[in-house]
């Protein structure tokens, strides 16, 4: 059997109106590896001074949504089905953090992805691992 056939990066719909508030940037897109970025905004902190753990779960789940599309076939969508993240260090407002989506797993039906989350000095400050399951639109 061979490779599935995969999305070009042409055929990447523009980033969605959510990831555009957070000012999240796709800086790579392959069907290997999808890598994001954004500044850290006073606006995404909580209430301790830091990035709001829910703003880092959507950098994360648009990285893996992003090498979810670009890895499946045209004629199908995808859907998180679950996603976990482990938040290990803070980031701090001003600091930009990047997120790094690698497929574990990209089968017939379902896609598991691994998320690192890392801030400007490199550090990990969060790991997350998606499983999405690949949709046909029906009318």
């Amino acid at each position: 059997m061979g490779a599935r056939p995969t999305r070009s990066l042409e055929e990447m719909p523009p980033r969605s109106a959510f990831a555009a508030l957070l000012g999240i940037e796709v800086e790579t897109c392959t069907p290997e590896e999808v890598v994001c970025s954004m500044l850290v905004t006073e606006a995404m902190g909580n209430r301790n001074g830091v990035l709001h753990g829910g703003a880092l779960m959507a950098i994360a789940d648009t990285a893996a949504g992003t090498s979810a599309f670009i890895n499946s076939p045209a004629e199908v969508s995808n859907t998180t089905v679950e996603a976990k993240t482990n938040f290990i260090r803070p980031v701090r407002v001003g600091d930009r953090l990047t997120a790094r989506c690698v497929p574990v797993h990209v089968g017939r039906m379902t896609l598991v992805l691994q998320v690192t989350l890392t801030r400007g000095d490199g550090k990990v400050v969060g790991s997350t691992s998606q499983t999405h399951l690949f949709l046909g639109w029906k009318d």
